[in-house]
């Protein structure tokens, strides 16, 4: 199974735009995460609706983020782009006759809102200013 990529794509993208003190097209965004510019304007649009960049049409155009970077926190983005569960019930109900499968969806439900209460509240402890001077720090020593 493949793990979703957006949320760290989200974070690039934005911590780049936070490294620049005007507006950046797509393509430019895309050399940096090294994938398609209709990738980009993908996550733009959903970080977007989210108020985290604003964007511009035109010979300027371009996107720039709406905030601070330490004004916008990790689990922000985290929902911005979140595309469902850390894991899902399967689609057909279990067993209503078995001990387990009459009690295993309360039981892994009750699971799934503690595990996103979990992700939300560590997320919640770093901003974009903290993602930047990690990396500020990390290519001083390189």
């Amino acid at each position: 199974m493949a793990a979703n990529s957006q949320f760290a794509m989200a974070v690039h993208i934005l911590t780049f735009l936070a490294g620049s003190d005007e507006n950046l097209k797509s393509d430019c965004i895309a050399a940096s995460v090294n994938t398609n510019p209709v990738v980009i304007r993908r996550v733009l649009g959903q970080l977007a609706q989210a108020n985290l960049v604003a964007s511009q049409t035109g010979a300027a155009g371009g996107t720039r983020l709406a905030k601070r970077p330490s004004e916008i926190s990790l689990c922000e983005i985290y929902k911005a782009v979140s595309c469902g569960d850390v894991f899902s019930l399967p689609p057909k109900p279990a067993n209503q006759d078995c001990p387990v499968g009459k009690n295993i969806e309360a039981v892994l439900c009750h699971l799934q809102k503690e595990i996103d209460r979990t992700i939300g509240e560590k997320l919640g402890q770093y901003t974009l200013a903290t993602v930047l001077e990690k990396i500020e720090s990390a290519a001083a020593f390189a």
